[in-house]
């Protein structure tokens, strides 16, 4: 014979389970932000001028030349022509350059 506090129990539980079934696919409004302030653009633009000086390094460096000559006594020369890595300098011009192409209408 069951008994009643363990079908109480075993309800109880099964009811919890459904109450955060429910809470997890009951859909919600998105928040919707109209608005950025200042410093939530410029921070935007910087990472967008990071993301695309790497962008730019990356591809650079994909296609690093490589030459193999002979100098006048004979010997092998071999150069290397490797992109520069972009500094802090590279990633503020790029952010200034996309800010002022936003602030030119």
């Amino acid at each position: 014979m069951t008994d009643f506090n363990t079908i109480n129990k075993q309800l109880t539980s099964m009811a919890e389970q459904f109450k955060t079934l429910a809470e997890q696919y009951t859909p919600k409004a998105p928040e919707v932000k109209f608005n950025k302030n200042g410093y939530e653009i410029r921070s935007e633009v910087l990472d967008l001028a990071k993301q695309f000086t790497e962008f730019e390094f990356s591809s650079k460096y994909m296609g690093f030349e490589q030459t193999v000559e002979r100098d006048q006594e004979g010997r092998i020369v071999t150069k290397v022509g490797m992109p520069e890595v972009p500094g802090v300098d590279k990633v503020l011009e790029t952010a200034e350059k996309f800010y002022n192409f936003i602030n030119n209408k």
